[in-house]
């Protein structure tokens, strides 16, 4: 039987359950980088070559990594540990991350980040500009590890550990990294060393970073889409500098929180209708586990509008958005539907943020255009476009 199938990491009983599905636990990048050091450091005092190691996770699970790659010299070693994501959709899954360890001079630990491993080229990110692009936990991981061989050989001396992916530098092309301001390669992550199956944190997380870049580097007011549908009709229908945008997938709320938290002054979405009708509820996690209600917020709003019972009825049989506003268009309500959505949506925004930002909203569908925009939308769009406007609102 092949050996990679049978290797056995410790995760094994480790899942979480997603749509009736187990989804496996993998590990993070910062735990092969803390493996590979540990190993390529026992191998250089030890003098001998190994063929795995443990490591513990800041989460606490115990992990039995295969060491690959190894080369061993008088004055250096270096292996490499290969990434398992588990069920995670990840594009760092199966890359090698290599650690090469020397003795040094300095008679201390020191870090540094090789080939195919970013650079900080901005402010606002958790490690300063010009700094290999490894995170904090990774960070103390990888010292913590090898620090603990060189008591166990009574070795005083220094030890320069080198993190490298030769493939991160192609890899980096599909992350936020050159968005970041992270050249030259990928991210060493993780806080826990484990990855969970498409987790949430983790991308509220990514959001988070870049958020706090983009306010670091002077951004007071924030352009936002939901996805690639929003990012589209920012690009072809708005004159917006599309190179501000970020996106926050599902999480309005948790945007909104970042915000208010990193003292961003107001935030600007461009969503697409069958997104942001959602909001118009107080929904602010839009994916459609967490909630759907498009056709009873459009159905509810369009009785607020004056619409009749059959009307309502139909739009409450439609199965898009698309399809019901077609319905709102030929009964002549679309206008002031839209109208009380509008209403709704920026009086949830308000709300949770607890007014202390200005927050606003542009609406559009992928077949009837351009739907709307919230009270406060205006302004946002002439503070992010740097010219001067009235706040149609309390905000300032």
């Amino acid at each position: 039987m092949d050996e990679e199938k049978t290797w056995k990491t410790g995760l094994e009983d480790y899942y979480v359950m997603k749509n009736n599905k187990k989804m496996k636990y993998g590990y993070t990048t910062g735990s092969c980088a803390a493996a590979a050091a540990k190993g390529a450091a026992s191998m250089l005092l030890g003098q001998r070559k190994l063929s795995q190691v443990d490591l513990m996770t800041p989460k606490g699970i115990l992990l039995h990594l295969k060491l690959e790659e190894v080369q061993l010299e008088e004055g250096c070693a270096q292996c490499a540990v290969r990434k398992d994501g588990g069920d995670d959709p990840d594009t760092t899954n199966g890359i090698l991350v290599y650690a090469k360890v020397q003795k040094n001079l300095e008679g201390r630990f020191l870090l540094e980040g090789g080939a195919g491993v970013g650079r900080v080229t901005k402010p606002g990110l958790e490690q300063p500009v010009g700094s290999p692009a490894i995170n904090k936990v990774p960070r103390a991981m990888i010292q913590r590890e090898t620090e603990a061989v060189c008591s166990e050989w009574d070795y005083e001396g220094g030890l320069t550990v080198t993190i490298s992916v030769p493939q991160g530098k192609e890899i980096a092309k599909k992350t936020f990294n050159p968005r970041l301001g992270i050249e030259g390669g990928i991210s060493i992550l993780g806080t826990s060393g484990i990855v969970e199956p498409m987790s949430e944190a983790a991308l509220i997380s990514s959001i988070q970073v870049e958020m706090k870049m983009k306010h670091q580097s002077g951004e007071e007011y924030l352009l936002v889409t939901p996805g690639n549908y929003g990012a589209d009709y920012l690009r072809g229908h708005m004159d917006l500098p599309f190179e501000r945008n970020m996106k926050c997938s599902n999480y309005v709320g948790e945007t909104i929180d970042m915000a208010v938290s990193l003292g961003v002054k107001g935030i600007l979405f461009v969503a697409h209708i069958g997104k942001f009708i959602k909001v118009a509820a107080g929904i602010m996690n839009t994916h459609s586990h967490s909630a759907d209600g498009r056709m009873e917020v459009l159905a509810a709003s369009a009785v607020r509008a004056g619409a009749g019972l059959e009307l309502v009825r139909e739009i409450l049989e439609c199965g898009t958005t698309d399809e019901a506003l077609a319905l709102l268009e030929q009964g002549g309500y679309l206008h002031r539907t839209m109208a009380v959505v509008l209403e709704k949506i920026q009086f949830y925004l308000d709300h949770r943020s607890y007014e202390q930002i200005t927050l606003g909203a542009v609406i559009f569908s992928n077949v009837h255009g351009y739907l709307g925009q919230t009270r406060d939308a205006g302004y946002l769009i002439e503070k992010i476009r740097g010219t001067k406007g009235e706040c149609c609102s309390q905000h300032q």
